[in-house]
């Protein structure tokens, strides 16, 4: 099984790019971020025309959680489902070949300080109870998603002047770390434990992607059962490198 994440800054814009890759590298399961599409005008049809099932979670302009696969999903599940406001549309989960895979888009934060960072912080332990209520470590889970934290220095092109920045903030790692600590393995840094491995380029940068100038900010997590089954992964820079491109860029891991 091959699954990949892909934070797409808007699905319609990007349909082509994302068709493309999915058939270029035989994907079976794609989750994405940032569809920023209600419901209604999520463009399923052209998933379906080359026999690919797509569950997805949005809202209008902003968010927004998709899963495309190769097989139907078995179940399907949408949000934290835990009473809490307020709700956007950030997860979304489903079972397939008896594998659940949480597919999650974490608030940016905004800036250190800021009431989107606290929002944040409070996401996260959310995202921990969710775990702790629906699943056990010891299950077949994959936890993928643009995350929005780096979680160690060479996750950054530039560790000591981004020290202490939003997505690099120890605040934000430790949080990460304790929904990790659940028990995830991070199965991109089992295979791929070298530097300049980064997912997200800015836009605000010139030519960012060409120099390097990155953040990993996108993830795929295992619970043991499925890390250890996992062969390879990845990320696939070529996006990024695409006309009109999303500001991230695919990570794949193989089971």
């Amino acid at each position: 099984m091959r699954i990949a994440s892909f934070n797409v800054n808007g699905i319609r814009a990007r349909m082509d790019i994302v068709l493309d890759w999915i058939r270029s590298e035989k994907c079976d399961v794609l989750c994405i971020q940032e569809t920023k599409v209600q419901d209604p005008d999520f463009p399923a049809q052209p998933f379906r025309d080359v026999s690919l099932h797509a569950a997805y979670l949005g809202q209008k302009a902003y968010n927004g959680v998709a899963i495309i696969s190769r097989v139907e999903p078995e179940e399907v599940r949408m949000g934290l489902d835990d009473g809490e406001d307020p709700e956007e549309a950030r997860l979304i989960s489903a079972k397939i070949d008896g594998v659940w895979i949480v597919n999650t888009y974490i608030p940016q934060g905004t800036d250190v300080g800021h009431p989107r960072f606290r929002y944040k912080l409070e996401w996260f332990r959310r995202l921990t109870r969710y775990f702790q209520d629906h699943f056990q470590p010891e299950e077949p889970i994959v936890w993928v998603g643009d995350l929005n934290v780096a979680p160690q220095d060479k996750d950054v092109h530039d560790p000591a002047r981004m020290a202490g920045r939003v997505c690099f903030h120890p605040d934000e790692k430790a949080s990460l770390a304790e929904v990790v600590g659940w028990g995830f393995v991070d199965v991109f840094r089992k295979h791929e434990p070298g530097d300049k491995q980064f997912t997200f380029f800015d836009y605000r940068l010139p030519k960012a992607a060409e120099r390097s100038l990155g953040w990993r900010l996108d993830h795929i997590f295992a619970t043991r059962p499925m890390a250890d089954k996992s062969r390879r992964a990845w990320i696939d820079k070529a996006p990024r490198m695409l006309p009109k491109p999303s500001d991230h860029t695919p990570i794949v891991a193989e089971f």
